[in-house]
C-alpha cells in the first residue's frame, strides 16, 4: 500500500534540517498543527501524517482490530518513518499521540531519539493513588453519549476541551474537525483512548523526553503532568501560560518555542 496517500503524509521545512514527526490526537488531523508547523519549519523538516480513520488519511486502509489498541497508531507512524526512511526524529505527540509515541520509541528506537509530549495522560480514569481526571463512571458516560448522538456530543464536548471559552473561535475548530471525522472510526478511536493505560510503558523511555503541559487542562490534569515527569527518569516538564488541551492552537508561540529550546539544547 501507498504509505503516503495512506497517511496523507505531508513534508515541509528544511530538508537537511532535523525531523520533527509531528502526530495528531483524537479526534483531529494534522491541521492541528498549522500554526506551529510554518514556524518549526524554518528549523527543522516537519513531517505531518493522518492516522487512518482521521482527516484525508485513506479510509479503505481503516481496520477496526488494528486500531482497537495503541499499537496500531503507533505502527502507523513507524510506517511513515520507514517508508520516509527517517532515523534520529523527535516524535511531537499529541494527547493520546503522546503515548503512542512512548509505543513507536520502544520498538524502532533506531528512528526515535526524542519524545516530546504535549498534554499527555497515561491513564484518563483516577485509581487509588493516581489523579487522571475521570472516574469510572464519568469516562462511561462520555463514551455512551459519543456512540449514541456523535455529533452532538462534538459539538458539546469540543468547546470543553478546547478551554478558552474567551476564544470561541478555537472550539469552533475542534468541533467542526470532531464533525468531520467518520463516527464509527472516532467511536473505536475513543475508546482506544480513553480506556487505555500506558503507566507502565513510562518505564521504558531511554530517549530524552519533553513533557508539555497546560496550566489548566480539564483533560489531563497538572498532576499527571507531574506523574508522568516522575515515572520517566530524567525527563523534563514544562507548564506553558496556556489553558485548554490543545496548547499547538491556544498558544502556538509558546509551544513552539518549548519545542526548538528542547531539541536545540540536545544538538
Amino acid at each position: 500500500m501507498d504509505i503516503r496517500r495512506r497517511n496523507n503524509i505531508t513534508v515541509t521545512g528544511r530538508p537537511d534540517g532535523p525531523v520533527l514527526l509531528l502526530a495528531h490526537g483524537f479526534g483531529c488531523d494534522q491541521n492541528m498543527w498549522r500554526l506551529v508547523a510554518p514556524a518549526l519549519a524554518e528549523h527543522y523538516s516537519v513531517v505531518l501524517f493522518d492516522y487512518v480513520g482521521s482527516g484525508r488519511a485513506d479510509p479503505s486502509a481503516w481496520d477496526e482490530r488494528r486500531y482497537s489498541s495503541l499499537e496500531g497508531y503507533a505502527q502507523d507512524a513507524l510506517d511513515v518513518c520507514e517508508e520516509l526512511d527517517l532515523r534520529d526524529v523527535t516524535f511531537v505527540g499529541h494527547s493520546v499521540s503522546a503515548m503512542v509515541g512512548v509505543l513507536a520509541a520502544a520498538k524502532a528506537p533506531q528512528r526515535i531519539s526524542r519524545l516530546v509530549m504535549v498534554a499527555p495522560s497515561p491513564r484518563y480514569i483516577d485509581e487509588d493513588g493516581y489523579r487522571g481526571g475521570f472516574s469510572a463512571e464519568d469516562i462511561d458516560e462520555l463514551l455512551e453519549s459519543l456512540e449514541s448522538n456523535y455529533l452532538g456530543w462534538s459539538a458539546a464536548m469540543a468547546p470543553v476541551i478546547m478551554g478558552n471559552a474567551d476564544r470561541p473561535e478555537l472550539g469552533q475548530e475542534l468541533t467542526a474537525s470532531f464533525c468531520a471525522t467518520d463516527p464509527d472510526m472516532a467511536r473505536v478511536f475513543a475508546r482506544t483512548t480513553f480506556l487505555s493505560d500506558s503507566r507502565e510503558d513510562l518505564s521504558t523511555i531511554t530517549v530524552p523526553t519533553l513533557i508539555l503541559e497546560c496550566r489548566q487542562d480539564v483533560i489531563a490534569p497538572r498532576e499527571v503532568g507531574a506523574y508522568v515527569r516522575d515515572a520517566i527518569p530524567g525527563s523534563r516538564l514544562v507548564t506553558l501560560d496556556a489553558t485548554g488541551h490543545c496548547p499547538q492552537l491556544s498558544a502556538p508561540q509558546a509551544t513552539t518555542g518549548a519545542i526548538t529550546d528542547f531539541v536545540g539544547a540536545l544538538r
